[in-house]
C-alpha cells in the first residue's frame, strides 16, 4: 500500500481556506508565507486553530502583528525546507497526515518536530510503523532463509496479529517489536529479547520464554497459561490481568512489576524475586514460593490459599 494511501484521522474541522476571498474575521485573515523560498497562501485560523499550543501557532496567534520578516512582496519568511512544509499546511487545514509516494515521510517528521506538532508528529509515527509492518509469509521467508547461527534483528517491526505459533523462534531481537494480539501459542521464545515489546493480549499458551529478556515489556491481558518462564527477566513488566495459571517461574525476576489481577495459579515460582511488585488482587492460589522475595510487595486482596510454601514475614519486609 502507498504511503499517500495510509490516512491517520483526527477529528477534522471545516477547512478555513475559501476561493472566494479572506473570512471577515481578523483570525481568518488571508496570509502569505515564503518557507525556503516557497510561496504559500492560507489564513492566520489555519495556522492556529488545529494545535494551538505549538510553535507556529504561537508565531501567528492574534496578538502576534509581525511573527517574523517579510520578503518584497510582504511574505513571511521561514528559514525551513518548503518541499517539506506543504504536508505540514494540508494536516493544519484537515488534520490528516497525507503524503505523495516520493515525499519522505522522515522530512515531514522533522518538520513537524520543529513547528512544534505534537499531534502531528504521533501521527506520523504511526503510519511509520504501519509501513514496517510484516505478513506471517514475510516473517517466515526471513526465518528459513536465515541461519542458525545468524542474529536474528526484527527490532521495532510490527508483527500485530499474526500467528507465529509453534515456530523456533529461538535468541531473535524483538525489541520494541509491536506483537499485540500475535499468537504465539507453543512457540520455542527461549532467550530471545522482548524489552519494551508490547505484547498486549497476546496469546503465549504453552510457549517457552525461558531466559527471556522482557524488561519493561507490555503483557497485558496476555494469555501465559503453562509457560516455561524459568529465569526470565520481567523487571518493571506490565503484566496486569494476565493469565499465568501453572506456569514454571523458577528464578523469574518481577521486579517492580505490575501484576494487578494477574492469575498466577499453580505456579511454581521457587527463588522468584518479586519485591517491590503490585500483586493487588493477584491470585496465587496454590503457588510454590519456596525462597520467594516479596519484599516491598503490594499484596492488597491478594488471594494466598493452598500456597504449596507459605509466605513468611521475612519474605515480605520492606
Amino acid at each position: 500500500m502507498d504511503r499517500a494511501d495510509i490516512v491517520s484521522s483526527t477529528k477534522s474541522t471545516t477547512s478555513n481556506l475559501s476561493p472566494t476571498g479572506p473570512p471577515q474575521s481578523e483570525c481568518g485573515k488571508w496570509i502569505k508565507l515564503n518557507v525556503g523560498g516557497e510561496i504559500f497562501t492560507t489564513t492566520r485560523l489555519t495556522l492556529t486553530n488545529r494545535e494551538p499550543n505549538s510553535m507556529i501557532a504561537r508565531m501567528f496567534a492574534q496578538d502576534q502583528l509581525k511573527p517574523s520578516d517579510q520578503d518584497a512582496e510582504g511574505a513571511y519568511l521561514i528559514d525551513r525546507n518548503g518541499y517539506y512544509f506543504r504536508p505540514i499546511l494540508d494536516y493544519l487545514r484537515h488534520g490528516r497526515v497525507v503524503c505523495d509516494k516520493q515525499v519522505n515521510l522522515l522530512g515531514v517528521l522533522e518538520e513537524a518536530i520543529y513547528y512544534g506538532l505534537d499531534e502531528m508528529v504521533k501521527l506520523i509515527q504511526e503510519i511509520q510503523q504501519a509501513d514496517v509492518s510484516l505478513t506471517r509469509l514475510d516473517f517466515l521467508r526471513t526465518l528459513t532463509s536465515s541461519s542458525h547461527t545468524t542474529e536474528l534483528r526484527f527490532q521495532g517491526i510490527n508483527l500485530s496479529g499474526i500467528n507465529l505459533s509453534k515456530l523456533d523462534l529461538r535468541n531473535i531481537n524483538f525489541k520494541f517489536a509491536c506483537l499485540s494480539n500475535c499468537n504465539l501459542s507453543n512457540a520455542n521464545l527461549s532467550g530471545c529479547c522482548l524489552e519494551r515489546a508490547e505484547l498486549r493480549f497476546a496469546n503465549l499458551e504453552g510457549a517457552k520464554l525461558d531466559y527471556v529478556t522482557a524488561t519493561c515489556a507490555d503483557l497485558q491481558g496476555a494469555k501465559l497459561k503453562c509457560c516455561d518462564l524459568t529465569r526470565c527477566s520481567l523487571e518493571s513488566a506490565n503484566l496486569k490481568g494476565a493469565t499465568l495459571e501453572g506456569s514454571v517461574m523458577d528464578g523469574v525476576s518481577l521486579r517492580v512489576a505490575n501484576l494487578k489481577s494477574a492469575n498466577m495459579r499453580n505456579c511454581t515460582l521457587n527463588d522468584a524475586d518479586m519485591a517491590g511488585a503490585n500483586l493487588e488482587s493477584c491470585d496465587l492460589t496454590g503457588c510454590n514460593l519456596k525462597g520467594a522475595n516479596l519484599r516491598g510487595a503490594n499484596l492488597k486482596g491478594a488471594q494466598l490459599e493452598k500456597l504449596v510454601t507459605p509466605v513468611h514475614m521475612s519474605q515480605i519486609d520492606i
